[in-house]
Order: C-alpha cells, then structure tokens, then sequence
C-alpha cells in the first residue's frame, strides 16, 4: 500500500492544512496545472456561441445548440476515458485527446454550422478529461483523512478559471476575432495535453501495474451512498448554474448587462473564500448539509431589486459553492476503489455536465414563463430537495474498500 494510503498523521485546521497538504509531492504542481488547463475548457462555451452569432449568423438558440455539443461529448466521454486510463494509464488517452483536439480546432474555424456542431461534439467525446483527472490524481496521491483541503483547493483553482476562461475567450473573439480565439483555445488544449504526458502523475494508489485489468464488479463499487454523492454533484451544479442564467437575465431585462461581470466576480470571490474556510476547518462538514445550505442561500437572491442587492444577496450562496463542490469530490474520491477510479471520477464529471443540461434550460424556461426571480427559487430548491434525498442515501456509510470486519463477539464477551 501507499504513503498516501497509509498516511496515520492527524490533519492540521486552519492554514496548515493546507500547507500540510501542499507539501506532498505532486499535489501543488497537479492543482496549478488543473488550474491552467481549465482555463480553455472553460472558455468553450462562450467563444463558440460568439463564433456562431458573429461569425455564421445564426441565432442564439442554435449557438446554444453548439455551445451543449461539446459538454454533451464529455458526459459521455469522461467515463469512457477515465475507463481506458484504469486499464493502460494516463499518456495513451493524452495522446488520443490532444491530437484530436488539435485537429478540431484547427479546422472548426473553417466549418459551416452542421459541421461545427457534429465535429464539436465528437471533440468533447474526446477532450482531455481535466476535471475528473485532476480530482483522480487528488484522491490517488493524498491519503483520506488529508483530501478535504486538497479538493478545497481544487475547488477554489475551479472558480479561478472560470473567472479567467470566458472573459479572455470573449475578448479575443470581439478583438481579434472568433477564428484566432478557438484557435488559441486549441494550443492551450494541446499545451496542456503535453504538460501533462510530461508529467505523468499517477492516478492509482494502489501500486498495481498499469495493464492489470482486473477490475471489482459494479455492484461492489456503485454503492448506494455514491449514488447520493453523484446526485448531490448534480443538484448543487443545478442550483449554481440555473442561479447564475437566471440572474444574467434579470440583469439583461433590467439594462443593467454591464453589472453581470461585477456580480459574477464577486460571488466566484466569496465561493474561494468559502473553500478556503472550509478546507481550513478542523472538522469536516456532511455533504448532505452542505448542498442543503447551499440551496436554502440560493433563495434571497429570488427578492433582488437591483444589481447590487443581488450582489450583496448572492453572498451566502458564493460561501457555500466550493465548500459543496469540495464536499462532493471527496465523497466520491472516498468511495471510489482505485481499480476503477478513473471510471468513477468520470461519472462524476458526467453528473457535473448532467446539471448543466438541466440547469439551462430549466432556468430559462422558468425566466420565459414567469420570472427569474421564480428561476432561482426552483433551482435552490432542487438542491433542498435533493439534499433529503442524498441524506438518506449516504446514511450510515461504510469505509469504502476497508478489510471486512471481523464477526461482532457476543455480549458480555472481553472485547
């Protein structure tokens, strides 16, 4: 067995656990790359729905159509490739995922709208699998009682991209256009491909060789208790992105577009400032609460008049993002067995883009119909809901993978 497994030292609260964990080998390297190899993942969506507005002269119904092909491929992609890396390792699936999307974004550019939007579905079928391989190396090289402050880093490298990806891919498509922009998107995708076959790091902690392909049935490793983390994963992206579409629509509604970035910003501010907290704890909180906090925070922002008493309202929420995202990526890394945690980790990222695909056009159908303020009250309250639902799931979780305990002695037995 590991270091990392086998690692019996207490974790520190407050700064030193992440301290503690920054100096494990690997760990600071792997968030920092993470980090920047979001940063073009995360400006997918808006280059592509500028490009096909700007650039093809489409609408924004179809430029959303393009702009889901990519996350749609990577729902069905993640696990598929998190399968091939359990079974032959890490650099075959970069080599396969860089050169694709090198190709892809060298011709998308060139493509019409049918090309576009089947090309880019193919290619996030074949994205490098950044979120759930960074969570995977995570859980491989840092034993369990250390993980909460490294996913709470994780967590708040996350915001950090998505702060940074969408505002440089807007503004090199409307500078110099969407053609250089997804081309740019590509050789960051390629660069980070490369970083990471350079690397290397290791994504199982059990020392089995790389060709063992023996792997635990399903019915030992999708427990009902990751059942409850995936769908906790799902409820709290619900909450979070179905929150967001609905209040860059009130602000669009009410002519004050110019203060999303500013909002924005600010509630991805308070999110690091709750994982911060939360990996700084000296104890751990239940994911189940979490996410219901994190749903039950999502509803003032429902009484917003103004683009600053949404900002102000949207505090609570932003604290507890990165604590729930943490929360739930360490429950899976928890329960997943390392035979087949690269397979696990990419159910996790298909149940992130599975709350993207309800969150939209949940959000928008509800801001359409009635109002955004009624958006966000629906989407918090799906987290609140599921957060029962998870509770009940996760209850009384066993250790995952843990030697089977021995038979319980009789009472009044010397134990």
């Amino acid at each position: 067995m590991s270091d990392a497994v086998r690692s019996t030292e207490p974790p520190r609260a407050g700064i030193g656990a992440f301290t503690d964990v920054l100096r494990r080998p690997g760990v600071g390297t792997v968030t920092g790359l993470g980090m920047a190899a979001r940063i073009p993942a995360t400006a997918v969506g808006v280059t592509l729905t500028l490009h096909t507005v700007l650039t093809l002269g489409y609408g924004f119904a179809a430029a959303g159509l393009v702009a889901a092909a990519v996350p749609t491929g990577m729902a069905i992609g993640a696990p598929l490739l998190g399968s091939v890396i359990d079974r032959y390792g890490l650099r075959p699936v970069l080599v396969l995922t860089t050169t694709a999307g090198a190709l892809f974004w060298s011709v998308a550019p060139l493509l019409g709208y049918a090309g576009l939007l089947g090309t880019a579905f193919v290619a996030g079928v074949l994205t490098v699998p950044v979120f759930s391989l960074v969570r995977q190396v995570l859980a491989a090289i840092v034993p369990a009682g250390h993980r909460r402050p490294a996913f709470a880093l994780d967590s708040m490298s996350v915001e950090i991209s998505y702060m940074t990806g969408p505002a440089i891919g807007s503004l090199l498509t409307v500078w110099l256009g969407s053609a250089v922009s997804m081309r740019v998107i590509g050789a960051g995708f390629v660069l980070a491909g490369l970083a990471l076959w350079w690397l290397d790091p290791p994504v199982r902690a059990d020392g089995a060789p790389r060709g063992d392909t023996e792997r635990p049935p399903v019915r030992a490793w999708l427990s009902r208790p990751l059942v409850g983390a995936l769908l906790s994963v799902t409820a709290g992206v619900v909450a979070i992105m179905g929150t967001e579409f609905a209040f860059v629509a009130a602000l669009t509604e009410a002519g004050q577009a110019w203060a999303i970035a500013l909002v924005n910003a600010v509630w991805c501010v308070a999110s690091l400032v709750g994982g911060f907290f939360y990996g700084a704890a000296r104890r751990a909180v239940r994911l189940p609460l979490l996410l219901a906090v994190l749903g039950l925070a999502t509803l003032p922002a429902a009484l917003a008049w103004s683009w600053w008493s949404l900002l102000f309202l949207l505090l609570p929420a932003g604290l507890a993002t990165a604590p729930t995202l943490a929360a739930g990526s360490d429950a899976v890394g928890e329960l997943a067995p390392d035979r087949v945690r690269g397979l696990v980790t990419g159910l996790q990222g298909s149940a992130t883009t599975i709350g993207l695909a309800i969150a939209t056009p949940l959000s928008g159908f509800l801001v359409d119909a009635v109002s955004p303020a009624l958006a966000i009250v629906v989407c918090g309250s799906v987290a609140t809901a599921c957060a029962g639902i998870t509770a009940w799931l996760m209850r009384a979780r066993p250790v995952p993978h843990a030697v089977p305990r021995a038979p319980r002695a009789p009472r009044g037995a010397p134990s």
